[in-house]
């Protein structure tokens, strides 16, 4: 079986203003092995976050092909999409997107409502999850008693509670301070060196790159170059 996770063939993406139509990703070819930790990186307005809905299924491409883990996604319909992110695709975005009213534990236990555990499955599911990015303290402590790094590590935990195939980081740290950063970075290392996470990370901080394997830089929603480690 390939060790290709993630593979892109010619990817454009268009989106209609007005009149005129922006080509906002041109011809995107990318390939991202199983295990990888990529910093994708560019100025505002390049496709990085395009890039990244395209990956999760949360849009599609104007043409071109979008493979992960052999599954054409780009194919699928809308249902077909929902089903398949619920089981391959964890999300972790700048803003941690917590429910207020819910605890930690309650708030990493979400998306396994979509599958078929009971409700005692999915709390030990969330405890391990929790105690995987050093919260397992913190289980019954709601958002507004937690620190913004904590809540980021209980929205980490919350996108990685369903084992997903691929994570998905938009701009993880942008709302930290450089140390609180520096630890969720660390984390996002840790899950992927020593529980083989494959991460995309968006940012713009070359200091949250250099935690990265290799870097991708998007120019103008050109694919332009990349380094490795």
């Amino acid at each position: 079986m390939s060790d290709i996770l993630v593979q892109l063939d010619d990817v454009k993406k268009n989106f209609r203003k007005g009149k005129d139509v922006v080509e906002v990703l041109h011809s995107i070819h990318m390939q991202v092995p199983k295990g990888d930790f990529v910093a994708l990186m560019g100025p505002s307005g390049s496709g990085k976050t395009t890039l990244l809905n395209l990956l999760g299924g949360l849009d599609k491409p104007t043409e071109g092909s979008v493979e992960i883990g052999g599954e054409r996604i780009d194919r699928m319909s809308g249902r077909g999409l929902s089903a398949w992110r619920a089981r391959h695709i964890g999300f972790v975005f700048q803003f941690y997107n917590l429910l207020p009213v819910l605890n930690a534990e309650h708030n990493v236990a979400l998306p396994l409502l979509l599958t078929t555990l009971n409700s005692k499955q999915r709390r030990k599911h969330a405890q391990t999850a929790l105690a995987v990015v050093g919260l397992g303290d913190r289980s019954s402590h709601y958002p507004r008693e937690l620190s913004g790094g904590q809540e980021q590590r209980v929205a980490i935990a919350r996108a990685i509670v369903s084992d997903p195939t691929l994570l998905l980081c938009d701009e993880p740290t942008g709302d930290l301070d450089r140390t609180a950063a520096d630890d969720i970075l660390g984390l996002l290392k840790t899950l992927n060196e020593q529980h083989g996470k494959t991460i995309i990370l968006v940012t713009h901080d070359p200091a949250a790159a250099d935690f990265a394997k290799r870097t991708l830089h998007l120019d103008k929603g050109t694919l332009v170059n990349g380094s490795g480690s």
